[in-house]
């Protein structure tokens, strides 16, 4: 949390307003862990019920759930921190949703962190260390199958970090058996798209620009009928297996465009979208396009939504 949080601000009145309030506060927050401390004492001063987590696991997800006096529910999912900071020079989504059987997987996870003890399930979340791995996997499964038949099939990135070997090899395999694989990374990455049994089919693009890329983004063609998924987990073996992470997947149809968007500029970016292949050359990817700057370019297209919106209400 932020030094000066409002987040944690707004949790405080809440409990001081009669409110049930509980925040799980992760205190093995990189930068930020006497600003946590901090804030979990006043809100346990407050009157919140202050969760320092999972022994053995950290969690990484970034969850809020409000239940109202009739049961109904609302979530916030996200990729990124509740920091006002962050916020301010990091790209992040956060979906708001009151889709039911999302709301109550969310509950589902916070039950996990109550009572990690006991299995849980999931039929719309992604959950790590509990199943996102081997549902990914599956999804992975499916695109090589699709390739094999002759059916569309691709998969589209939008990541941190991706350094897990085993799904690595996975995706090597998808490749190899002709998926199309485009992801913008933007920091560590293990893959080499070079090799010649990859048949050109994975292509990578790392962005590091104004901004810091922070959003994770992935969409499966599953046949045309495509699969969409914000996370807050790298494709890393410590996110995959040992953290409590959740990816969401996106039914709205708006959200899908609007996040695809997204990837699509990030991987026409031709100024500081830069070619990630293993050969560590960081040479900036060329294409037949005018100057693209995809953060610049997605600046001027949210403003052109923002206006389309205010002019139609």
């Amino acid at each position: 949390m932020a030094k000066r949080s409002k987040v944690a601000r707004a949790l405080i009145f809440a409990a001081k307003n009669g409110k049930q309030v509980t925040a799980v506060v992760e205190l093995r927050a990189r930068f930020d862990e006497e600003h946590n401390i901090q804030w979990a004492q006043q809100m346990e001063e407050a009157g919140v019920n202050v969760v320092f987590g999972v022994e053995g696991l950290k969690i990484h997800s970034k969850l809020t759930l409000i239940q109202k006096k009739n049961g109904k529910k609302i979530a916030a999912i996200s990729t990124g921190n509740f920091h006002e900071g962050n916020a301010a020079v990091y790209t992040d989504y956060t979906l708001f949703t009151a889709n039911q059987q999302i709301t109550s997987e969310v509950a589902t996870v916070f039950n996990f962190i109550d009572r990690p003890f006991q299995a849980m399930h999931f039929s719309h979340l992604l959950v790590s260390p509990q199943e996102m791995r081997k549902k990914i996997n599956q999804m992975i499964n499916s695109e090589i199958v699709n390739a094999k038949k002759g059916l569309p099939a691709y998969i589209l990135c939008k990541i941190n970090h991706i350094t897990d070997y085993k799904l690595i090899e996975k995706l090597y395999a998808a490749a190899e058996a002709g998926v199309k694989i485009d992801c913008v990374v933007r920091g560590m990455c293990s893959v080499v798209t070079t090799q010649e049994k990859l048949k050109g089919n994975f292509r990578i693009v790392g962005i590091v620009d104004k901004f810091l890329e922070h959003s994770r983004i992935f969409i499966f063609c599953n046949n045309g009928v495509e699969k969409y998924y914000m996370s807050s987990a790298d494709w890393m073996t410590r996110n995959l297996d040992n953290r409590i992470e959740v990816a969401v997947p996106i039914y709205d149809k708006d959200i899908q465009k609007d996040i695809k968007t997204v990837i699509e500029y990030g991987l026409r970016d031709n100024v500081q979208g830069r070619i990630c292949d293993a050969t560590g050359q960081n040479i900036i990817q060329t294409t037949d396009e005018p100057p693209f700057r995809s953060q610049q370019e997605l600046v001027k297209y949210y403003r052109e939504l923002e206006k389309a919106k205010s002019e139609i209400s």
